[in-house]
């Protein structure tokens, strides 16, 4: 850890700062958590009013700052409060989220005691070194998005829309997600602990795993339980298996699920898909709360097994890193990850305990019911926090985990550490720290003000997403130059002749009975840049009209064809009519200008768009999109910040070890200085009170030995003047010692606030124009273009 002071540092997350347990005192040591430290997870438990809920949402505010994009699952509602943050901190900001109830509790109206939770917000972020100006850093990085399945109170989440898995699904993951979701659903229906070997949740794995990428929602699942696609199960046949009267039962128990009121809204809304989740349109990180607190026991474990098998997914895809990727947070655990019952939720969240960090996802679960926590899944969690505990027996059962996961753990000393923790005092047993901490959480930059119900999620999201439309495949009509103006309009006929040396393509529709004529190019485009080191070939496929007048074409009003060369057509449609083409496309002698022009379109107006981040020296990939390419580099800017970092800290550490000794010699040196000067001193005075005593009895007193004490006081004197010096040349050197440690400080700041900032690299956008050379015309050709 860096030796500054301030708690605004590279990729450590301000958690709070250090507790003395004995004097029941906050120290002023900060506790600065390495966000990389997540990536082998963390686990938080502690019983209500710990203080879990504003540790939580302390780590997920530290992570949105660091512009690391957090998955929250809300089973009670209270990480909605991080829609609660206000810069300004004023009474009025808080007034329409105060509980009257809690005001007449106090003997205040609203007002004032919206004004007093302010007061209480600004005073007690003063005192952990926080202001608006932070709270506003924070909103500015979060945007935060709360999604609710099953209700319009936030942002919709299709659930349902699609039970399909992801191309090139591996054998074991797609075993695994058939097995929980066909659980899911089933809970769902009301069929509540399916054994493995049922024929309920085998029918509806088998109907799954035959799922098509495209309308694969719960009402095509209803469909295939009556007539499914297969006519075997295994080595029996369908009818053995399961019986046709039987499956009729089956789906009119999801049929009865899909006509209840308002069941639509699972099919609405944002789609199940983490990326788009934990990522804006934009390509920016953001905090998405998937809020389940409005959902019943079976519509909440059905949430929760497809978004993590959906998480599964999508970590899967993408590479590995050592660098904290994204941060998937729970912050109720109960009944997800029981030690003995294997609910549809349990084997996703192991997955991911076991393989996520590879691809830099880090899990955070939080419990207050210890003794209903598979510890056994917990064996590979990096970090223990451990609050205020309820029973004895919820505190020997952590103590048993904990052990489990770190041995060589003095359970006497935890015992009597837990034993004496309070609210919002935590033990965190890092494994990438050297001893157990005990802290203090720091003031939350989110106003806690408990569970936000419906209505106030409307509030705050006054504007509700729209469901995204479908993506459609392009339609031939979709890709029908529009005529220009004062184009004719042939009437439509038999299928003119044309001149054997044209050559003819049909663009494929359905059910088309009229073909209008165009003009089709194609063409392979290579583009390069050796600066940049870009050498891609993309395709080039396009509709030009036909007009009337001395410009027949013209390819700057051309369009994107709907189809490449593959899949074109050369024979003509049965029954089909045809509109007369103008004359110039039955002239053979013209199609080699047009070639010649379709060339100099391509390189005048058909550019390479790409993407470069010059900070991390990467360029987009084709076709990558802007938001998918800022999400690739924003994490190639992590990683490489991380390793800055990593460096400075290797590169400091020697000079921080050296200067840090060397203030404490010096204080050492002074302390043993000034204890020779007091014991001199000491010495000095017994001998000049033994002398007075002496000279005070007279002359017959005044022996050799007293002349003899009078010699030694007079060396002691000079003795005593320099240690004296002894201890000021010390001081001088401890002074000097500091200024040198304060200076190396300084330094440091100075080469880490130079990496600061490159975590959400500047995005550019380059063109590179083809050269002429580098176009490689495949087909000019008159196309017929299907209409109705």
């Amino acid at each position: 850890m860096l030796p500054m002071q301030q708690f605004e540092q590279l990729g450590l997350f301000y958690l709070g700062k250090r507790f003395d347990l004995s004097a029941r005192r906050r120290l002023d040591d900060l506790v600065l958590y390495d966000a990389k430290d997540l990536v082998t997870h963390a686990v938080c438990v502690g019983m209500t009013g710990s203080g879990k809920t504003g540790l939580g949402l302390s780590v997920i505010e530290e992570a949105a700052i660091d512009n690391i994009p957090v998955l929250a699952i809300d089973p009670k509602g209270d990480l909605s409060n991080l829609l609660l943050t206000f810069p300004a901190l004023t009474g009025d900001d808080f007034a329409p989220w105060v509980d009257p109830a809690d005001a007449a509790a106090q003997g205040l109206d609203p007002g004032a005691f919206a004004a007093q939770q302010a007061d209480k917000w600004k005073q007690g972020l003063a005192e952990w070194g926080e202001d608006g100006d932070r709270i506003a850093r924070f909103k500015a990085a979060a945007n935060v998005t709360v999604f609710t399945p099953g209700s319009r109170a936030g942002t919709p989440l299709a659930l349902l829309k699609s039970l399909a898995g992801q191309p090139g699904e591996e054998g074991e993951d797609a075993a695994a997600r058939l097995a929980s979701t066909a659980d899911s659903l089933l809970a769902l229906a009301g069929i509540q602990d399916a054994e493995g070997h049922s024929r309920e949740r085998t029918l509806l794995a088998t109907i799954l795993s035959r799922a098509p990428q495209t309308g694969a929602d719960l009402p095509w699942l209803v469909q295939q339980i009556q007539r499914p696609s297969f006519d075997r199960v295994g080595v029996l046949d369908l009818e053995t298996f399961y019986p046709a009267k039987e499956r009729q039962e089956l789906a009119l128990r999801f049929n009865s699920v899909l006509a209840a009121p308002g069941f639509d809204i699972w099919l609405e809304g944002a789609p199940l898909d983490p990326g788009s989740l934990l990522y804006g349109d934009n390509g920016r990180p953001r905090v998405a709360i998937v809020s389940i607190a409005h959902l019943g026991d079976a519509e909440r474990m059905l949430v929760v097994s497809l978004l993590l098998n959906a998480l599964v997914e999508w970590t899967r895809r993408q590479r590995g890193t050592t660098s904290l990727r994204a941060l998937c947070y729970m912050d109720e655990v109960f009944g997800y990850l029981p030690p003995v019952a294997n609910p549809p939720s349990k084997a996703p969240l192991l997955t991911l305990l076991k393989q996520a960090r590879a691809y830099g996802v880090g899990m955070m679960l939080a419990t207050q019911n210890p003794v209903d926590l598979d510890y056994k899944a917990l064996s590979n969690t990096g970090t223990w926090f451990l609050g205020k505990l309820q029973t004895e027996r919820d505190k020997a059962r952590v103590l048993d985990g904990l052990e489990g996961v770190a041995g060589g753990l003095d359970r006497a000393t935890l015992d009597s550490t837990l034993s004496a923790l309070g609210s919002r005092v935590f033990l965190m047993h890092n494994v990438h720290e050297h001893e157990p901490v005990v802290f203090e959480t720091r003031w939350t930059l989110s106003y806690l003000r408990g569970p936000l119900g419906r209505d106030e999620l409307r509030r705050l999201n006054p504007t509700v997403q729209s469901p995204r439309p479908e993506v459609q495949t392009p339609t031939p009509e979709a890709g029908t130059p529009k005529p220009e103006a004062g184009s004719p309009k042939p009437a439509a006929e038999a299928r003119p002749i044309v001149p054997p040396a044209i050559q003819e393509v049909f663009l494929p529709g359905s059910g088309a009975t009229t073909y209008a004529p165009a003009l089709y190019g194609s063409a392979k485009v290579q583009y390069t840049d050796s600066k940049r080191g870009i050498d891609v070939v993309q395709e080039v496929n396009a509709l030009a009209a036909f007009a009337s007048g001395p410009v027949p074409v013209n390819w700057d009003n051309a369009e994107d064809a709907p189809a490449g060369p593959d899949a074109l057509a050369t024979a003509s449609p049965a029954s089909a009519t045809f509109a007369m083409p103008p004359a110039a496309a039955l002239d053979a002698k013209k199609y080699a200008g047009w070639n010649k022009d379709f060339v100099d379109w391509i390189v005048r107006s058909r550019p390479l768009t790409i993407f470069a981040a010059k900070a991390v020296k990467l360029t987009s990939m084709p076709g990558e999109s802007e938001r998918d390419f800022r999400v690739r580099a924003q994490l190639a800017a992590r990683e490489q910040r991380d390793a800055q970092v990593e460096k400075l800290r290797a590169n400091c550490a020697a000079k921080v070890t050296r200067a840090t000794d060397k203030v404490r010699k010096a204080e050492e040196t002074i302390a043993r200085e000034q204890q020779q000067v007091t014991q001199q001193r000491m010495q000095t005075a017994v001998s000049v009170g033994a002398t007075i005593l002496g000279a005070f009895l007279g002359r017959k007193a005044m022996t050799a030995s007293t002349l003899g004490r009078a010699t030694t006081v007079a060396r002691g004197v000079g003795r005593s003047m320099k240690e004296t010096e002894d201890v000021a040349g010390a001081q001088e050197r401890l002074t000097l010692a500091r200024q040198e440690l304060a200076a190396l400080q300084q330094q440091i700041e100075a080469e880490a606030s130079e990496l600061a900032g490159t975590t959400d690299p500047e995005i550019e956008t380059v063109e590179v124009k083809p050269k002429r050379g580098n176009v490689d015309v495949r087909l000019i050709a008159l196309a017929w273009i299907p209409g109705n």
